[in-house]
């Protein structure tokens, strides 16, 4: 655990620590190239993770480079994108900034030249897209190979902030990340940063969940730092585990 002065609050380093226990260390990350990235985080907007993977991938083998995907027409790539949610406006964008993409970019689609970018300038850069908002920026300044430190807030990642919380309930993501990266040591990098997602993400998929969540404060992990969970125990009556 980072040494911590007496001022700091310490809630997300317990947070982090009680989820390595339960659930271990995530793997290690192979990072993407910022476009393979940016499209990925582009589609996988309200989409499960699994069906955001097979879209990326569909895309990959179909088209076989982007310069191809750019210049396809908007049905044949809407054609593809389907299994996502809210197709139309995500064929429709991410064609938008591919094409933008290659014009600010001197006629080349990569966004290769992000590497060594300040991060906000590259988030404010970003997050200018269509469809592009702060979890899609930090996904591409922190998954990619741009290895920046940012920290994604997904639905997964706020609903907890809320449920322990770190923010009150509404707020923005992009006040939850700055709140949250106010709360987390000065020594987390990149990588730091990236698991502690990870680790959130994982846990709200599979016990602080959208829906039904209740039957699992008993075991939770973080219960003991969990006034949600805490007030669901105490209101039902129900005993820890």
């Amino acid at each position: 655990m980072a040494n911590l002065s007496l001022f700091t609050d310490d809630r997300i380093v317990r947070l982090h620590d009680a989820l390595l226990v339960e659930y271990g260390p995530p793997p290690v990350r192979e990072p993407w190239p910022p476009l393979r990235q940016f499209v990925y985080s582009m589609l996988s907007s309200r989409t499960k993770t699994e069906v955001s993977h097979e879209v990326l991938y569909a895309l990959e083998r179909y088209f076989g480079t982007w310069e191809k995907v750019r210049d396809a027409s908007y049905e044949e790539v809407l054609r593809i994108v389907t299994p996502a949610t809210f197709p139309e406006a995500k064929a429709r964008d991410l064609q938008k900034a591919l094409r933008r993409i290659t014009r600010q970019n001197h006629g080349q689609l990569n966004l290769d030249f992000l590497h060594g970018q300040p991060e906000s300038r590259i988030r404010k850069w970003l997050e200018s897209f269509d469809g592009v908002g702060p979890k899609t920026s930090a996904a591409v300044v922190n998954f990619s190979t741009i290895r920046n430190s940012a920290l994604v807030i997904d639905s997964h990642h706020q609903r907890i902030a809320e449920r322990l919380h770190f923010v009150t309930e509404g707020t923005p993501a992009k006040v939850t990340e700055e709140k949250l990266r106010e709360m987390a040591p000065a020594d987390w990098g990149p990588e730091m940063l990236d698991d502690h997602h990870r680790l959130v993400k994982l846990h709200g998929q599979q016990r602080c969940t959208k829906l039904d969540f209740e039957r699992n404060c008993g075991k939770c992990p973080l219960l003991d730092m969990c006034p949600t969970g805490e007030n669901i125990i105490s209101s039902r009556g129900m005993r820890r585990s």
